[in-house]
């Protein structure tokens, strides 16, 4: 597929140093023998660009279905690249790193400044890029299209191996359950383990959502969180002391992030984001502004209205702002500077996905999709008029300097 659709492999292999000339040549070759150490040393597969004198090689390994990368065997296959001077190694397996950047196996000796480097990709991203390529960009080869069309297809057909995030894993139903009546320990692995699936599912909500919309939706971190170590301890300290789940998505063009927060002791979701209030207008006017872009939201959908310098809001159901403006200004009549627009849904117990009980997966996905569809996306952000231009006036003759002759100015 890689060297038969080229914006395919220009889209995957691009980001990490290959040529992305629309002439380079792209080879790829199936199980390539090496030798090291006396042993016969064989990787799932061997990618090389070719464009003018410029080569760019990787080495490829790949696990489908449950099974999980090897870090010895990636250790192995990155020797290999090192000695061949190869420029990178590729894996491919069902595993979602929680952070862009991050692989998902631990013990890997590869370091930052390696001239080898080692990226992870999930089925779930290639399957993504894929969709975004054929339904939002198009391609303009007939063939091409035709063959990444196959490889959808192929994807996301269940004997392929690529699996989707379906599972929450075997610590889902103790960890839901003692959330609930507050007996949650910091240090039970099993706490941990949910705070990272949680992160991966946002991981995963991002994939489902860019290829839905054909745009790269990323998970948002605070910079004291985009270490994966204290990301997930700061997932398990909030879930052990108040029992939610919270994160956020990026999504270009956007008011704000799409935040999401699992309450596993109220078994609820709520899905917000923030919005900047029109400063060129009056308090009911700016309250107007908003309703109008929230045609298509839920009555049930909760606004709160803050005041400049407030620290808290005013709130109230979108069906009773739309009957009367006033009931998002207080009594101290202060003008709403920020909007903050909340919606709840029930959250699903259930541990997997397909089930008939509603899964935890599906009612975030749904969740995220139907907020963003119906509120987050048709918001359009406010910005102030260009300033506007005062013609000067026309210069006037200085008294002081006109000539009077015989009486008459001149």
């Amino acid at each position: 597929m890689l060297t038969a659709v080229r914006d395919l492999s220009t889209d995957i292999l691009g980001p990490l140093g290959a040529s992305r000339a629309q002439r380079a040549v792209v080879e790829a070759y199936a199980e390539v023998s090496f030798r090291s150490n006396g042993k016969v040393i064989r990787p799932d597969g061997l990618i090389r660009v070719d464009y003018g004198k410029t080569t760019w090689t990787t080495l490829l390994e790949f696990k489908t279905g449950t099974s999980v990368l090897d870090a010895e065997q990636i250790n192995t296959y990155w020797d290999v690249a090192r000695a061949e001077g190869f420029d990178h190694l590729i894996t491919i397996s069902n595993e979602i790193c929680t952070i862009p950047g991050e692989h998902p196996t631990n013990g890997l000796r590869v370091r930052a400044n390696s001239p080898v480097k080692v990226t992870h990709l999930s089925w779930t991203a290639i399957l993504t890029s894929a969709i975004k390529i054929r339904q939002h960009r198009g391609v303009d080869d007939p063939d091409q299209a035709w063959i990444l069309g196959e490889l959808i297809r192929y994807l996301q057909h269940p004997a392929s191996g690529a699996m989707a995030f379906s599972d929450m894993g075997q610590s889902w139903t103790g960890v839901r359950d003692d959330a609930r009546t507050d007996s949650l320990s910091k240090r039970d692995p099993s706490v941990a383990d949910i705070a990272n699936r949680f992160d991966q599912l946002l991981r995963y909500a991002a994939l489902v959502l860019g290829s839905e919309i054909g745009e790269d939706v990323v998970p948002a971190f605070p910079k004291t969180q985009r270490d994966p170590r204290k990301r997930v301890a700061h997932l398990v300290d909030e879930l052990c002391s108040s029992g939610q789940l919270t994160g956020a998505l990026r999504i270009p063009h956007t008011v704000d992030d799409l935040e999401v927060i699992a309450d596993l002791r109220a078994q609820t979701l709520a899905i917000s984001a923030s919005v900047s209030a029109p400063l060129d207008r009056g308090g009911r006017a700016r309250i107007t502004w908003l309703v109008n872009q929230l045609a298509s939201s839920s009555g049930d959908l909760t606004i709160g209205a803050y005041g400049k310098g407030a620290r808290t809001p005013i709130e109230t159901t979108l069906s009773k702002v739309r009957d009367d403006r006033s009931a998002l200004i207080g009594d101290d009549k202060k003008d709403p500077a920020r909007f903050t627009l909340i919606s709840y849904f029930a959250m699903g117990r259930g541990r997997k996905s397909g089930k008939k009980t509603a899964g935890f997966i599906e009612s975030i996905l749904d969740a995220i999709g139907e907020f963003y569809e119906n509120t987050l996306q048709p918001i359009t952000p406010w910005q102030p008029r260009a300033p506007r231009r005062i013609a000067p006036e026309p210069a006037r003759d200085d008294p002081a300097e006109v000539d009077i002759v015989d009486g008459v100015a001149e």
